[in-house]
């Protein structure tokens, strides 16, 4: 395929591909350079489409990844966008002081309660916790690696079901 025919192709679905970026990024500005980097990549990797194959699919593909890597790039980068004309709220983390207390107490009863666990399902979930591998544990306690697996199963159900009791619904 000549340039000349990939990019009256292209160019045909500007307005598709303008209202599917717009519809991706629910504002019209993101939709602008979307589309930019979209026709960017498309015309830039012209030489991997393949004549025959579906042209308008092949692009809308590229919008699409284009979109997912962005909005991955951002979410992992924790953008904070603040809204407020104060700026008070964003300088005020400066003077705040940290307490590990309450982790500690939590830390305390949930090492009690792992302490509670009978010693035929608290080992393998410990060793399994510290980053042995089932079949290690396996080897170790010279037990079959179903065993295994199951105590430590049990290990996770009763460990949940002493939480809940102690703590109910609300989130630790």
């Amino acid at each position: 395929m000549s340039t000349f025919e990939f990019n009256t192709k292209f160019f045909k679905l500007e307005s598709l591909l303008y209202s599917f970026a717009y519809n991706l990024t629910k504002n019209a500005d993101d939709a602008k350079d979307l589309y930019q980097e979209t026709a960017f990549r498309a015309l830039s990797n012209k030489d991997k489409f393949r004549p025959g194959t579906n042209f308008k699919a092949w692009v809308i593909t590229i919008m699409r990844n284009i979109f997912i890597n962005n909005y991955r790039r951002k979410r992992k980068a924790g953008v904070f966008m603040d809204s407020t004309d104060n700026q008070y709220f964003i300088n005020s983390g400066s003077s705040a002081v940290s307490n590990n207390g309450e982790n500690n107490i939590l830390m305390q009863e949930l090492d009690a309660m792992l302490e509670a666990l009978d010693d035929s399902i608290r080992l393998p979930f410990l060793m399994h916790y510290y980053g042995y591998k089932y079949q290690e544990i396996a080897d170790q306690l010279e037990l079959p690696l179903g065993t295994v697996k199951s105590r430590i199963f049990f290990a996770r159900k009763e460990l949940k079901e002493k939480i809940y009791n102690a703590y109910g619904e609300r989130p630790i």
